[in-house]
């Protein structure tokens, strides 16, 4: 499995590809040209998980994909991602221009809590389509902080996410840009492949990916942005499956590797499947393995 793309990645990532823009000193927050579209590389971004949030200004028809949502672009959008919202992108002409920055929740430690704004959540609308004066007006903002990013201020990086809420508030005034409509099965095969992989994106659990957080078909619809019966009828019907039943397999596989590879104990186990109780971690194990994980564990040896 791929694992998901972290900040020290990404950096080392656009070093290797020379970029002008990059600030080697700069841990948390970072601005970058959009580069041009190259005939030779794919003009689709593939669904990865990155672990930092992203405000881009993109010119350039394109085609975003959100779970059961697909987001045209015409000309131009401003977009915001953050960890949690799995989307892909597709540029769908020559052009691609515009300016993007990174930066982790660390960035705004003791200043403020920015992912409490719609934007930054599952349920909120995280890309704007812009017109020629609003992309000009969003382009000014980005000039700034790259103005301020390449300065000796002291305390330019005050300014710089004064600049970031300017951009987040500018795209919670907005109205969301049209969502296209499309066919059912297509929909349905999106929401099916994004749930299976939020679910395969949690494993494997080992001691720097320690607990996993999505455990019910809830949860997962929470995720999506989309109502649990739209997500059960839509996995049912791509995968023959239930949502529920999917998750246990998932559950289960990875227990038996814990209990057959691990040194950490039962409860151990437990807390990192997302079990609140070491009984009914034993109670689900023993229902589709018939040996509790103290006896399964004892019939390897």
């Amino acid at each position: 499995m791929e694992k998901p793309e972290n900040l020290g990645e990404f950096y080392e990532r656009k070093k290797s590809c020379s970029s002008a823009d990059f600030h080697s000193e700069v841990k948390h927050f970072n601005l970058f040209h959009l580069e041009p579209l190259d005939p030779d590389k794919p003009t689709v971004i593939p669904y990865r998980r990155r672990d930092f949030y992203k405000i881009m200004l993109v010119k350039g028809r394109s085609s975003v994909l959100y779970a059961d949502k697909e987001i045209e672009v015409k000309k131009q959008a401003l977009s915001f991602s953050n960890p949690m919202i799995p989307y892909q992108w597709r540029h769908l002409d020559g052009k691609r221009e515009g300016m993007y920055c990174i930066f982790s929740k660390d960035f705004f430690h003791q200043f403020s809590q920015f992912q409490q704004y719609e934007v930054f959540q599952s349920h909120g609308t995280h890309l704007f389509e812009l017109t020629d004066k609003q992309a000009e007006e969003v382009q000014v903002i980005f000039d700034k902080l790259e103005k301020e990013l390449d300065s000796d201020y002291k305390y330019k990086f005050d300014l710089i996410k004064n600049l970031l809420f300017e951009l987040i508030h500018y795209g919670l005034k907005m109205q969301p840009a049209a969502p296209v409509k499309s066919k059912k099965s297509s929909a349905s095969e999106r929401i099916s492949s994004i749930f299976l992989e939020l679910l395969e994106r949690q494993f494997p659990v080992d001691e720097l990916h320690t607990s996993v957080k999505l455990r019910t078909a809830s949860d997962f619809a929470n995720q999506l942005n989309v109502h649990v019966n739209h997500l059960n009828r839509a996995v049912k019907e791509i995968t023959q499956k239930t949502t529920s039943v999917l998750i246990a397999e998932r559950l289960l596989q990875e227990a038996k590797v814990l209990l057959r590879q691990s040194t950490w104990n039962v409860s151990g186990v437990a807390y990192a499947l997302g079990f609140s109780e070491v009984t009914h971690f034993n109670n689900f194990f023993k229902k589709h393995t018939d040996l509790n994980p103290t006896q399964y564990r004892k019939s390897l040896l």
